[in-house]
């Protein structure tokens, strides 16, 4: 329906790992994140950022969310499909719903990730969004900006990367609400993610976002309501 919350998202199994999401609370801004196995070997997934409030926002989010799972699926369905080919367009084409939804500019910063189970590779599109943390087994390395967010520039030209998970790395996206969470005027930062992801070395993706979380609220000595807190995790099998 129009204006209505984006779709429940429902977390695939993965052959040899898992994936995980989580809000801290209740969604109050323009995160929101979803989950798509688009066949045997690939899974699709996405941390978005709309800029605004919940109540402006819910029919761009709704719009987005249909279109990612509709795009998603056309697009790397197909095994002879090139990944990265597809990534790049699906953010055309999710470039494009956004400004149509919004009636013009709106930013949203996005981190997408296709994993192909077969051969361990993460494929990934980095709009403008924090960088995602990758766990090698020795430290973690920043997954960069390889767009700019969505919802900025009609013609803009995108790219993405592609990274091997070997045996027991994982990886990591937070939200600009965790970055940014602040405590007597100093912010958590992102080098206390990466510190975190190289501290834990947590077995499931769901630890990994929920101690993420946790380590937010310890940090701030309060519940983060200033913006959404949101985490997102991929985890290899040992």
């Amino acid at each position: 329906m129009p204006g209505s919350d984006p779709l429940q998202a429902r977390v695939p199994p993965i052959r040899g790992g898992d994936l995980a999401a989580m809000y801290y609370g209740q969604r109050r801004s323009g995160d929101f994140y979803d989950f798509l196995r688009v066949n045997h070997d690939r899974v699709l997934f996405g941390l978005f950022d709309v800029a605004g409030r919940l109540e402006d926002t819910r029919s761009i989010l709704r719009a987005v969310q249909e279109n990612f799972r509709y795009y998603g699926a056309k697009l790397l369905a197909a095994s002879e499909n090139n990944e990265v080919d597809a990534m790049l367009e699906l953010w055309v084409r999710l470039n494009g719903t956004l400004m149509k939804a919004a009636g013009g500019v709106h930013s949203c910063p996005a981190f997408l990730g296709c994993y192909n189970e077969e051969i361990q590779l993460l494929t990934y599109l980095n709009a403008g969004h924090n960088p995602g943390l990758i766990w090698d087994g020795e430290r973690a390395g920043e997954l960069g900006a390889t767009a700019l967010p969505l919802g900025l520039f009609s013609h803009s030209v995108p790219d993405a990367s592609v990274i091997r998970l070997g045996r027991a790395n994982s990886l990591l996206a937070a939200s600009r609400g965790v970055v940014e969470a602040r405590h007597r005027g100093e912010e958590f930062g992102l080098e206390r993610v990466k510190a975190y992801l190289e501290e834990v070395g947590f077995e499931t993706a769901h630890e990994t976002c929920v101690g993420l979380l946790a380590r937010v609220q310890q940090f701030m000595k309060t519940a983060p309501t200033h913006n959404d807190v949101t985490a997102m995790a991929l985890v290899r099998s040992l």
